[in-house]
């Protein structure tokens, strides 16, 4: 037990550079929203709703986090800082990732039977601050939902969706993937500012070489078919 409560937080430590050590993190409230998670989920399970509903309650006063006693939770999840909600039906796979003001919300479902209304998470996702998965969608292995961004529909694996509604971004995030970055963004490779601004300049230059290409084979075209309009003028000058 204590072998796998060191592997926990290092796993958080290699997510967060902030703690300089092991104890400091055993002072977040998402490692603590997730060990009393751990009890009220025994507890739902043994079918004891009061006590598990409690124990659900006292985390949220502690921790400000609320995670439903039925939602099923992977190895190594954490939540960075807190004020997240996790619904009763949501499924998370392992070394899951969420940040503050994160809702895994549920949707009505259409025929009024209650069941699968919480999204799934497989394992490696990570949810930017104040994003919204609703809805029994899957979203896919090493998939990252952008902050404040709103997904109501499945999300492909190692997908980085932004925006309201969600869309995914046509970036191949595969090359960045391979370990996990603190909060998602790879600021030192893809949002230097100088490449920023040299990549517009490489982008408005092939523009220009596409125009220029697009003008040079209208005027060859042209010099090779002529017009309908020159053949009478061509014909006249013949028979003159």
């Amino acid at each position: 037990m204590l072998r796998n409560l060191v592997a926990y937080l290092d796993s958080v430590k290699s997510r967060d550079p902030a703690p300089r050590s092991r104890a400091e993190i055993l002072l977040y409230p998402g490692v603590w929203s997730l060990a009393f998670h751990r009890v009220a989920h025994r507890l739902y399970g043994a079918r004891l709703y009061f006590l598990a509903r409690a124990v659900n309650h006292l985390s949220r006063f502690l921790t400000g986090n609320d995670i439903h006693p039925g939602a099923r939770i992977g190895k190594r999840f954490f939540i960075d800082h807190g004020f997240t909600v996790i619904g009763e039906t949501a499924e998370i796979g392992d070394d899951v990732t969420l940040y503050q003001n994160v809702t895994l919300g549920g949707t009505d479902p259409a025929n009024g039977i209650a069941g699968k209304r919480h999204p799934t998470l497989a394992d490696g996702v990570i949810v930017g601050s104040g994003a919204q998965v609703l809805g029994p969608i899957q979203v896919g292995s090493r998939a990252r939902i952008g902050a404040n961004a709103v997904v109501t529909k499945d999300v492909p694996e190692a997908a980085t969706m932004v925006g309201i509604p969600a869309r995914q971004m046509l970036v191949d995030v595969t090359a960045y993937q391979r370990e996990f970055l603190p909060y998602g963004t790879p600021c030192s490779d893809c949002y230097d500012p100088d490449r920023h601004k040299l990549e517009q300049l490489q982008a408005e230059v092939q523009q220009l070489q596409k125009r220029l290409t697009d003008l040079i084979e209208q005027r060859d075209a042209k010099a090779v078919s002529p017009d309908d309009d020159d053949i009478p003028l061509f014909q006249e000058r013949g028979r003159a």
